[in-house]
């Protein structure tokens, strides 16, 4: 089984040799490829197609034609093009699970006490490289619609050695034209590392989260513990995100926002689209009168503390873990079907030149004898 249970699949990303030559976070991606030489990239290839992950898996250290992928994304094209290359992918909501742990103390913080002077908005808005581009056209927006004193937030001008003025952008309904955003905002100095840990004191002052979550212009659902942050603390949110993201929240039992909060927004697929309607949304809500706004936040506040015992419940723990083992077990039982050593073979054929160990052949030998051995029900 390979754990990819946290970040997003990029199927595409593990079919570059030249992760061979980089050293993604020191102790990141190359290192499941550590004892491969380009070299040896070519002669894998040319001889067993393109494994893509499975490449990080030595191949005679199992006999099993498929590979279990745990990950943590649905209504994905990424999971079916790892389903369609011989691997068996599992679900599971790491996240919340996570969340849990980091955010634990929140469940019995006795300092979250609401400031009388709090803010309508908070908004972490640390990085915006790669899937997060969005979150440089919302800062963009937030002054456009003169709600950026509504908000308790910051900007960082430089992400992944970049400046936001030079930012190349996928999605080009994402660009933006002003290019003195930072004069505007507070600098972000938070690091990657900021994600574990919450702030009362930013709780405190703000009312509602907009949770900026990885993925906003793409069709998986692929909720991170940004979501469950405001959750544990027991914040109202608003949520940009993939559409339909709310609907896949509320699958677990949680409860969300509308009518007090217009969550149309997640229904809308286009993604330039639905962040619009979400900063107008803030602006409606920043734009009430004192008496209807004090009413939204009291009915907000009653479905955010729902949320919050919720979250830290034994019921909502055992329903994330008894879907992970659901799913580990049913693609368990597709995997073992395939204990055939199609892989293991071919590997012993393609490095046979190379062996000159007695305990390797020994090995090999005991190996095959094994999938001999197998119930022949078991193979397909």
């Amino acid at each position: 089984m390979i754990c990819h249970d946290q970040e997003p699949l990029n199927y595409a990303l593990y079919q570059d040799p030249n992760l061979l030559e980089h050293d993604y976070d020191g102790a990141g991606r190359k290192h499941i490829f550590n004892f491969f030489t380009p070299q040896d990239w070519i002669d894998f290839k040319q001889n067993f197609g393109d494994m893509n992950l499975r490449i990080a898996l030595n191949p005679w250290q199992h006999v099993f034609d498929k590979v279990i992928l745990l990950h943590s994304e649905k209504n994905s094209k990424e999971v079916e093009n790892y389903r369609s290359c011989g691997f068996e992918p599992a679900y599971w909501f790491s996240h919340a699970s996570i969340a849990r742990d980091w955010f634990r103390y929140a469940e019995i913080d006795p300092g979250f006490n609401k400031h009388a002077d709090a803010k309508d908005f908070l908004i972490y808005n640390r990085a915006w490289s790669g899937t997060r581009e969005y979150r440089l056209k919302l800062v963009e927006l937030l002054i456009d619609n003169d709600i950026e004193d509504c908000c308790l937030t910051s900007f960082q001008p430089w992400c992944d050695n970049n400046h936001y003025s030079k930012h190349t952008f996928v999605n080009p309904n994402f660009s933006i034209k002003n290019h003195d955003l930072e004069s505007q905002f507070q600098p972000n100095t938070y690091d990657s590392t900021a994600s574990a840990d919450y702030v009362r004191h930013d709780y405190n002052s703000t009312h509602i989260e907009v949770v900026l979550e990885t993925l906003f212009d793409d069709a998986r659902w692929q909720l991170t513990e940004k979501i469950f942050r405001p959750i544990a603390c027991g914040q109202p949110f608003i949520l940009a995100s993939t559409p339909g993201s709310l609907k896949y929240l509320q699958s677990y039992g949680f409860q969300t926002f509308d009518p007090w909060i217009n969550e149309s927004y997640d229904t809308i697929e286009h993604s330039q689209d639905r962040l619009t309607a979400i900063v107008h949304e803030m602006k409606r809500i920043s734009s009430l009168d004192a008496v209807e706004k004090h009413k939204v936040l009291q009915h907000c506040n009653l479905i955010a503390e729902h949320n919050k015992n919720l979250f830290f419940s034994h019921k909502f723990l055992n329903i994330v873990l008894s879907e992970l083992k659901q799913n580990i077990s049913t693609a368990l039982a597709q995997v073992t079907q395939t204990a055939q050593g199609t892989l293991f073979n071919k590997y012993l054929q393609f490095r046979k030149p190379h062996m000159q160990s007695h305990s390797w052949t020994e090995f090999s030998k005991q190996v095959l004898h094994w999938i001999e051995s197998q119930p022949t029900n078991t193979k397909i």
